[in-house]
């Protein structure tokens, strides 16, 4: 699994909730401004859970845009180019589950997957 120390962008806060064989829950804190940005993951898929603020999911291909609030979810499929945020001067906090298998990070430039 690709570890957090190894990714290629910095939020405000990452709590590891539980990580066993292939599945990593984690609660992320993004302050105004912070992205995590536009990626895809080869086989696990992505499950946002809003807790604070509005948390904000887009995909590509099919393009979509999720605006979660506390108590709501979505999914992102495995090879589903996504990025996450919240609206400028807020900040938000989410539940994020991931898995089932072998965890990468595939950072996108310029290229729009399924």
């Amino acid at each position: 699994m690709t570890k957090p120390q190894d990714l290629p962008y910095t939020i405000s806060g990452r709590e590891q909730v539980a990580e066993i064989s292939g599945v990593r829950v984690q609660v992320l804190t993004l302050e105004s401004g912070e992205i995590i940005p536009w990626h895809y993951h080869s086989t696990v898929f992505d499950i946002f859970v809003c807790l604070k603020g509005t948390t904000i999911v887009e995909t590509r291909a099919p393009r979509t845009r999720q605006e979660l609030t506390p108590g709501e979810h979505c999914i992102v499929l495995p090879m589903t180019a996504h990025q996450a945020f919240c609206p400028k001067d807020t900040d938000c906090q989410f539940v994020i589950v991931q898995g089932v298998g072998e965890h990468d990070f595939n950072l996108l430039v310029g290229r729009v997957l399924n």
